[in-house]
């Protein structure tokens, strides 16, 4: 019944701080897979380009962010870029100390590192195209905006899904490591309120739970996405059958 209480929402319980904490956690991992959706977008058009410097230049990218633990980044993000604001202030005359935001930080080092696989998962979309179809639409005439807007951008999308929800869930659990700037995001609480009450195999117990509960609710979200983008092609499921 103790743990119980601990559990709870009143002034003693930490439920209200662990939802909140989650979705903080949440917040993170949207945020970045958004960053990471313009990075990697941009990144996949450089792997596929013609020109060898601009495809050297994406692989670079992915090869870094996807070889080089993610803890680093982070640090080197939130603490080399303090240390990088801080001297950009002090050559216009600012001498305090300057940091980034744990969010912004947070966003920002989860984003880079997803943007990176992401590149990956939108190239071979990209290369997984009919190129029937974009052939045809050569054929009728159509212009370069007009194919990605009609044909490349939803034919990508339908195929990189299954990536993207993975994507996704290493994102949500790379977001635990932002806890070491000090946001308050779900790893952080399960901490300070595992650290307050001594009950750390409690509350790491729930912390996993939690993180358990996202996982899989997100898992059911892109699995329904996948079966509704399928239904809306119809090729793509002759494809299956």
């Amino acid at each position: 019944m103790a743990d119980l209480h601990l559990l709870g929402f009143g002034a003693n319980g930490w439920g209200a701080w662990l939802l909140i904490a989650a979705l903080m956690t949440l917040a993170v991992t949207a945020a970045a897979l958004l960053l990471g959706a313009v990075l990697g977008s941009a990144v996949a058009a450089l792997r596929l380009s013609e020109h060898r410097l601009l495809r050297v230049f994406g692989q670079l990218y992915t090869t870094v962010f996807r070889g080089v633990p993610e803890l680093l980044i982070i640090y080197l993000i939130y603490f080399g870029g303090a240390s990088g604001l801080t001297s950009l202030g002090r050559l216009f005359g600012y001498e305090g100390f300057m940091s980034l935001p744990s969010f912004a930080a947070g966003v920002l080092a989860v984003g880079i590192i997803s943007g990176a696989y992401q590149a990956e998962v939108f190239r071979g979309a990209y290369l997984a195209i009919p190129k029937g179809e974009l052939e045809a639409a050569l054929a009728i005439g159509m212009n370069g905006g007009l194919r990605l807007r009609r044909i490349i951008v939803p034919q990508v999308l339908r195929l990189a899904l299954p990536g993207l929800g993975n994507v996704w869930q290493l994102s949500l659990k790379d977001s635990a490591l932002v806890s070491v700037t000090g946001l308050i995001e779900l790893m952080r609480a399960s901490q300070v309120a595992a650290g307050s009450t001594r009950q750390y195999f409690l509350f790491y117990i729930v912390g996993g739970a939690l993180y358990l509960v996202l996982t899989s609710l997100s898992d059911r979200i892109f699995s329904a996405a996948e079966r509704r983008a399928d239904r809306s092609m119809p090729s793509a499921a002759l494809g299956k059958a």
